[in-house]
């Protein structure tokens, strides 16, 4: 389970929390603009837009979420029982499901541009290889300009508007949005007494605003609970305060170890939390066992490269006492 966002303030920032029972020994990839893709039914993408995410690496990082250079965001999220890939259709442009973030990444620089090229797209049912399963997912684009939710469906290829800047797993994303109807009353100032007028009701605490908020950990309560955040937030616009902001945002929804078990002894966690500048192509994260943030620069590395640059996720504490001598 997984929770995906965007945020604005001078510069505009995406991210995620990656939630399983696993690590696949994640790292940050920087895909220079010479790094070759191999595709499947296609000649491989070999001259693209440099890209830096979270990815679990073979001989190609398999991007969980990254950032071009140009500033276009996306981030993959389970979408188990929902997600329907299909056979290679000769009219359309066949990409194979883990194919789909590096070459949108790869050939557009705006949402407007992988909304067109999406139109063309067919995403097929091959898998990486016989170790890799299929995984099962939908997926948030994202610029400055607003985002977008595309799933892959029984009915075709759907592509809905996201004017919250967020997503989580199950259900459909039109089921999401619509269930943020049910808590139009919530806000963050203090609430008035609209039960009865013969009543002397009073808020005893603060953030009664917000009572009825959901706290539990399904992606649709995950999802409105980082809606009504983020939607909520306030910060300065200075790099550092508006990085530390999107973590508090994505903390909303983060997952501890022994809340939520996928088996009789497995739980899971956030395994790691990322915010990327896209503006600045700067890729902040944070790991369940590091809460100290790291952080890998695009443009820190030579991006005519053919080369990939690895980062492999920094998963040891760093304490800081005051006063130990």
């Amino acid at each position: 389970m997984c929770t995906a966002a965007t945020y604005l303030t001078k510069d505009f920032y995406f991210g995620r929390t990656f939630d399983y029972d696993i690590s696949y020994g994640e790292e940050v990839a920087i895909a220079p603009r010479n790094f070759p893709f191999p595709l499947r039914n296609r000649a491989a993408l070999t001259r693209h837009y440099a890209m830096i995410g979270s990815a679990y690496v073979r001989e190609i990082p398999l991007y969980y979420d990254a950032v071009n250079e140009k500033g276009l965001c996306m981030a993959g999220l389970n979408f188990t029982g929902n997600a329907c890939y299909n056979g290679v259709a000769p009219e359309k442009l066949n990409l194979a499901q883990f194919e789909l973030i590096p070459y949108l990444l790869g050939t557009c620089a705006t949402v407007a541009e992988a909304v067109k090229l999406l139109r063309e797209i067919n995403i097929t049912d091959q898998p990486y290889d016989d170790r890799l399963p299929i995984a099962h997912l939908h997926w948030i684009i994202a610029d400055k300009k607003g985002a977008v939710t595309v799933e892959s469906v029984k009915e075709g290829l759907k592509i809905y508007d996201n004017p919250v800047g967020v997503l989580t797993n199950n259900p459909p994303f039109p089921v999401q949005m619509f269930h943020l109807n049910n808590f139009m009353n919530l806000s963050p100032r203090q609430p008035k007494n609209l039960f009865s007028e013969k009543l002397p009701l009073e808020a005893y605490s603060r953030g009664m605003g917000a009572l009825g908020l959901p706290g539990d950990l399904s992606s649709q309560s995950r999802f409105v609970r980082a809606v009504f955040t983020k939607m909520n937030s306030l910060s300065g616009s200075s790099e550092a305060e508006s990085v530390s902001q999107f973590f508090h945002i994505l903390g909303s929804v983060e997952q501890v170890r022994g809340c939520c078990f996928v088996g009789e002894s497995d739980c899971e966690i956030t395994v790691y939390t990322s915010c990327c500048n896209a503006d600045k192509g700067t890729y902040y994260y944070t790991t369940y066992e590091n809460r100290g943030i790291t952080a890998v620069d695009l443009h820190g590395e030579n991006l005519e490269s053919e080369t990939l640059f690895r980062y492999p996720h920094n998963r040891r504490e760093n304490i800081v006492f005051c006063n130990r001598k």
